[in-house]
């Protein structure tokens, strides 16, 4: 156990990559309650792909260290269009996600169609390229995680009032429209913080399936939350071991970022057994 789980991260790549993974997991599995709690699962899909033509146009236009920052305008800018688009009530939520993703999404695949030799470049935004996080990438990651917890603690209560009871908070004087511009920024820059570690494509699983599972096996959002995130985090940890390890000591090649996939649909359905072993567990009533 301790040649899979501890050997492999003596070096500074694994180092890296472990550190990334386990910050992005616990920041992903918080972010993630509120995304249920909001149901927001298709408009965090919706993200995943709106932010592609701002990767791309970052790196054409600074390498790799413009990826960052490219995909954050596409996060910024599909965070205020939406909120604006869904103000008016002639335009449905689902219908300005569709709009918005085909949109972006379609710029980006044009964009890679005029780049003649992209092919390894686009498969790395799709899927990721965990193994070479750089110094840099991490302290950027930090950041992101600072800043998003930070507005989650003030704007707490805020929040869940918006999740649970729209009309309530809105008697209470909260700003319906800040608010959800808030949670799609923050849903933003989760998206773009992950989308080197595990690409485009698998980043809605470090969102959704952390908070899944622990809704699963809680219905208190004090349980749920750090379940989630430590689940998440943990998840991080055991993908890029059992990875590593399959790679080096059995021949078998396997991609660092869907083994943390996997390894947290693994979770998740365990959790599912377990919660629903516990609702049919009969209820000891006292004599």
């Amino acid at each position: 156990m301790n040649q899979i789980l501890i050997e492999p991260f003596r070096f500074p790549f694994m180092a890296r990559a472990l550190a990334e993974l386990v910050i992005l997991g616990a920041l992903a599995g918080t972010v993630g309650v509120l995304i249920l709690l909001r149901r927001l699962a298709f408009m965090t899909d919706a993200l995943t792909h709106t932010v592609f033509p701002g990767v791309v146009i970052g790196y054409l236009l600074a390498g790799e260290g413009g990826i960052f920052w490219g995909a954050l305008v596409a996060a910024a800018a599909t965070a205020v269009l939406l909120t604006l688009l869904t103000r008016h009530r002639a335009v449905t939520e689902d219908a300005a996600l569709a709009v918005l993703l085909t949109t972006f999404f379609a710029i980006g695949v044009v964009l890679v169609s005029r780049e003649s030799g992209y092919t390894a470049d686009l498969t790395a935004f799709l899927f990721g390229r965990i193994l070479t996080v750089t110094p840099q990438q991490l302290t950027q990651t930090v950041a992101v995680t600072a800043l998003v917890i930070a507005a989650l603690a003030v704007l707490r209560r805020p929040l869940l009032a918006r999740a649970f009871d729209t009309d309530g908070a809105q008697a209470a004087g909260y700003r319906i429209g800040l608010l959800d511009l808030v949670t799609n920024a923050i849903v933003a820059l989760v998206v773009v913080a992950a989308v080197r570690a595990v690409g485009t494509v698998l980043v809605i699983a470090l969102l959704i399936v952390p908070a899944a599972a622990a809704r699963a096996v809680s219905e208190r959002i004090a349980v749920i939350v750090p379940v989630a995130a430590v689940l998440g985090a943990l998840a991080g940890w055991a993908g890029l071991a059992v990875s590593y390890d399959a790679s080096i000591h059995h021949g078998l090649r396997l991609a660092s970022g869907g083994t943390v996939v996997l390894v947290l649909i693994a979770c998740h359905l365990v959790a599912l057994t377990a919660g629903t072993l516990r609702r049919r567990r009969p209820v000891r009533r006292a004599a």
